[in-house]
């Protein structure tokens, strides 16, 4: 069995909840109701995304590590 690792995004959705993505995956979505289903969802998600690369003999992408920075930004204020 093998094991693969990747980040997750979890975005606070409107109606509740969160709506959960995957960079490395695109087109990968889920979502939740409490964050602890949303990271379960991600899970499923993600495994059956990567059954379906193996079913099709597609590679199974290797996430390359993201680099995550705030950035500040001043607006002067308007009249």
């Amino acid at each position: 069995m093998s094991e693969y690792s990747y980040t997750v995004l979890f975005e606070p959705a409107e109606e509740g909840g969160f709506v959960v993505t995957c960079p490395a995956l695109p087109g990968l979505v889920t979502e939740g109701e409490t964050l602890e289903e949303a990271r379960m969802m991600a899970q499923d998600a993600i495994r059956g995304y990567l059954e379906s690369l193996r079913k099709d003999h597609r590679p199974i992408p290797v996430e390359r590590v993201p680099l995550l920075e705030e950035v500040h930004v001043l607006l002067p204020e308007t009249a």
